[in-house]
């Protein structure tokens, strides 16, 4: 090879060197570049977060009447907190909410001030701190059947209970309560099967009202709104348990029936999982009763027979549905059962629940504890 050839070579490859040398400082320019920006934009993000969260005037004295509709979305009542100047953004309002898990706000006319931060607002409205006093507190106790919780509804408010139950039951109306309700209210309650397709969804618990004459849907989406915020703390573990709100609640209002003050209730749930893993029936009294539409001490053999796919004596599995609503602990029992081998059990006339394997044995406590009883 001639001098010129390799000299010609030697220029060209200290060229690209010059070159690679050049492309790599424009790289490393770009990626400082890059790196600033995204340092710049999370840390803009972080401070307007961080900011929004905050007061909107720490020195303010003003308190602001706030008035939060009973069924409002987290959206709606951050869009009128920020419309009343209590917060800066809806939006931070609404991810903080969420990501902080909070839910269970209470209706009612509040009355805060622009000095407040989010988690001081988030607390008031859990809590209930409200510039009104309720007009009336409606209280659901537990194991109330619909018929019994229409009943109480129009008592409270001078509605025919008739009106009431009519209203519960129309299917317009379901099917509104189901668009909002979507996560709790899903297609099994139109199961032709199904009694009333509200039943054991209205949770029991003590419902303040801040008006005197509050509407059925009013009083309903209240009670809704505490449904879903039991029924999804215990979200992670239906899933686990393979059960559907509906047929969560259908257990846990066998449980709540069956109950007594003095039983275990993981006990009871642990019976009927027990008869279900082997098709046997769950041969549960309070389901007779629920489909001949009575309320008696004693269920008689004659009972029994009544055709309805609410008899767990003639049917196996759950009922179509609820047969009553159902408080925490029913719920609780129905996704953590104590692990046992019991197939029956009888209450006594004291209260108490007497546990056993075998049908012999079950019959041996029958015998000592209610004969005669059917």
């Amino acid at each position: 090879m001639t001098t010129d050839k390799k000299d010609i070579i030697r220029k060209k490859m200290l060229e690209h060197q010059s070159e690679a040398k050049v492309v790599r400082k424009i790289v490393l320019v770009i990626s400082i570049l890059l790196l600033l920006l995204i340092v710049l934009i999370s840390g803009g993000g972080y401070l307007y977060i961080d900011s929004a969260l905050k007061p909107v005037d720490a020195e303010s004295k003003t308190l602001k009447k706030v008035d939060i509709p009973i069924g409002s979305s987290v959206t709606g009542i951050g869009e009128t907190l920020q419309s009343h100047g209590i917060i800066k953004s809806a939006k931070v309002f609404k991810y903080y909410v969420k990501l902080k898990n909070e839910g269970g706000f209470m209706a009612g006319e509040y009355q805060l001030s622009p000095s407040m931060d989010v988690p001081e607002i988030v607390s008031r409205l859990k809590t209930g701190k409200v510039l009104a006093k309720a007009s009336f507190k409606l209280t659901i106790p537990e194991g109330k059947q619909l018929e019994e919780i229409a009943a109480m509804m129009a008592k409270a408010t001078k509605l025919k209970q008739e009106d009431v139950l009519n209203k519960l039951n129309n299917i317009e109306f379901i099917k509104t309560l189901m668009a909002k309700y979507p996560d709790i209210l899903t297609e099994e309650i139109l199961n032709s099967s199904v009694k009333y397709p509200l039943e054991g969804y209205l949770y029991p618990a003590t419902y303040p009202f801040y008006k005197q004459n509050p509407s059925v849907e009013e009083m309903v989406t209240a009670m809704l709104n505490q449904t879903r915020k039991v029924v999804s703390a215990y979200s992670e573990e239906s899933k686990k348990k393979n059960l559907s709100v509906h047929q969560l609640l259908t257990m846990a209002s066998l449980v709540e029936e069956e109950a007594t003050e003095k039983a275990d209730r993981k006990t009871i749930a642990s019976v009927f999982y027990n008869r279900m893993k082997i098709g046997m029936m769950l041969q549960t009294d309070p389901t007779v009763l629920y489909a001949q539409g009575k309320h008696k001490e004693r269920v008689l053999y004659e009972d029994l027979e009544v055709d309805s796919p609410y008899n767990t004596y003639k049917n196996t599995g759950l009922p179509p549905g609820p047969i009553a609503n159902a408080g925490k602990a029913s719920i609780e029992a129905s996704l953590e059962p104590e692990k046992t081998g019991y197939y029956y059990f009888l209450a006594t006339s004291d209260g108490d629940v007497i546990f056993t394997k075998t049908l012999e044995e079950h019959n041996k406590e029958k015998a000592k504890h209610i004969t005669g009883k059917k």
